[in-house]
């Protein structure tokens, strides 16, 4: 009997890949930026929720660990809103829950079903009124709890937090104007804070429009402020309605030895529909070229003169325009009054260059163009007497930089220019305080980009400008907006800023410890 033989071969397969259901992971993150008083939204927390059976899935509990918040009863009320992308308009996107319950560790309950992927959360904060602006709002932990009865905790993605307590101190459309803008802020003998600004009321656009200087001011190191006031308004001047007078671009100086506050103004005449920059031509009367003018305030700031028209004192006839930083101003060691100006010249080039006062504002002189194709500058005296004068480079990149050791006559070139400082072209600010240990400190604020204006940040310099080391730096708004900011010293250990959010401004104080040791 033969014997079959049947031979099969086997090969070895590889394990198959097992197949995995009900991945989660969470991430979260703090954005830098301010929580802010008098705003209803705040975003304080972007979470990131994925999900591989998402659609089988709800989120029914947010927990979040408010440790390191400075003071829980500064909030208010948190909400919870979803997304299913990561950028979106909180305003559309739907409310998964809201508390007015605020503990140290607090849970928001919703419903929310869920997609597969990625879905988004974000935790906002309405504050108490207005909480003392050195205080901080902050999360170290979030878990979710899912339909299935899952419990997930949330991975923080980087350390970005605690988020400063500010003010929005102007908002979009507040008191019937449409946009404000362009901000200026200094201190006074009597440490009130003067704020200014333009007040837009009927759209967001540059000079020419219905726009007045307006002015808001606190007596108590920016933690409160009165009502805005407007300080300039050229009504209908020549029979010309408002919106063909309007005034903007505003900066102010305090006069040390006097404690006089002067705000100047760019005031255009006529043009309806065009913008001051291109259509101003040359001469001297308000019917041919912008008008340079100021007001003054000898009592801090509570009342305010009439509009002083300085034009004839400080253009020459054959400059297109000529007007102020904007920003702010400074008294010098010796009295003198500087203000940062810039004019277009006959051939239409912008030069940025000072005005300046030895007589408390009785009459003014101007300088000699430190740069070409300059704009809006800031300007600090340093140690030696010397002037520096930084400036918008619509270059673009990065700052100039200029000394100049005879107000404005001559110029020579600072060797931190078009290197130390970038910029995506936007207006700065500068100012320096005169330390007790260190001497003096220059700071400086920007978008900290070199193109769209996002990252503001503030610099600190040591050596007269020439660097500005990183580890001194704070960034403090992370998002697109229109970037101009200015600063004053509040006292010897506090800088209080204003910059500009989308058509609003916004206020914050920040310790000198945030900057250095």
């Amino acid at each position: 009997m033969g014997v079959l033989l049947v031979l099969v071969s086997c090969q070895k397969s590889e394990d198959p890949t097992p197949i995995i259901e009900n991945v989660h992971n969470a991430s979260f993150k703090q954005p830098i930026l301010p929580v802010l008083a008098h705003k209803d939204l705040n975003k304080v927390v972007k979470l990131r929720f994925y999900a591989s059976n998402g659609a089988d899935l709800k989120v029914n509990t947010i927990t979040f660990n408010l440790e390191g918040t400075t003071d829980v009863n500064d909030i208010k009320e948190l909400k919870v809103y979803y997304a299913k992308q990561e950028d979106v308009e909180l305003d559309h996107a739907p409310l998964f829950g809201q508390t007015t319950s605020i503990t140290s560790t607090v849970s928001v309950s919703g419903t929310q079903n869920l997609q597969n992927g990625n879905n988004y959360f974000w935790l906002n904060v309405k504050l108490n009124g207005v909480p003392e602006l050195t205080h901080k709002i902050n999360v170290e932990d979030v878990s979710l709890k899912l339909s299935n009865g899952e419990v997930v905790n949330a991975e923080m993605e980087e350390k970005s937090g605690p988020q400063k307590i500010g003010i929005a101190l102007l908002q979009k459309n507040q008191n019937n104007v449409h946009t404000y803008r362009i901000p200026g802020l200094a201190t006074t003998n009597n440490g009130t804070l003067i704020a200014v600004y333009d007040n837009r009321y009927f759209q967001g656009a540059d000079l020419q429009g219905d726009i007045d200087v307006g002015m808001s001011r606190s007596t108590d190191g920016g933690q409160t402020w009165e009502p805005m006031k407007p300080i300039i308004d050229m009504g209908e001047y020549g029979g010309k309605p408002e919106d063909q007078n309007g005034i903007g671009d505003p900066s102010v100086l305090v006069d040390r030895e006097t404690n006089t506050i002067w705000v100047g103004g760019l005031w255009i005449h006529g043009y309806p529909g065009q913008r001051a920059w291109n259509a101003s031509q040359p001469g001297m009367t308000p019917e041919e070229t912008g008008q340079f003018v100021l007001v003054k305030s000898e009592d801090d700031g509570v009342t305010w003169s009439e509009p002083i028209n300085i034009t004839s004192q400080i253009k020459k006839s054959e400059w297109q325009l000529l007007l102020q930083g904007p920003g702010k101003g400074i008294t010098m060691k010796d009295g003198t009054l500087v203000f940062p100006a810039q004019f277009k010249d006959e051939n239409r080039m912008p030069h940025a260059t000072i005005i300046y006062s030895k007589d408390h504002g009785v009459t003014w002189k101007i300088g000699t163009g430190a740069k070409s194709n300059t704009t809006e500058a800031q300007v600090v005296e340093l140690v030696d007497g010397s002037l520096m004068l930084n400036m918008r480079d619509n270059r673009g990149g990065s700052r100039s930089v200029a000394i100049t050791q005879d107000l404005g006559e001559t110029w020579s070139e600072h060797s931190s220019s078009r290197k130390a400082l970038i910029e995506p072209v936007c207006m700065a600010s500068l100012t320096s305080f005169e330390h007790s240990e260190k001497g003096q400190i220059l700071f400086f604020s920007n978008p900290n980009t070199t193109s769209g204006r996002t990252n503001i940040t503030v610099k600190t310099s040591f050596d007269q400008g020439k660097t500005w080391p990183k580890e001194n730096q704070l960034e403090i708004f992370e998002d697109l907006c229109y970037g101009y900011s200015c600063m004053t010293m509040i006292d010897e250990n506090h800088i209080g800023i204003l910059y500009e959010g989308s058509a609003e401004l916004y206020f914050e104080k920040i310790n000198l410890n945030e900057l250095f040791e």
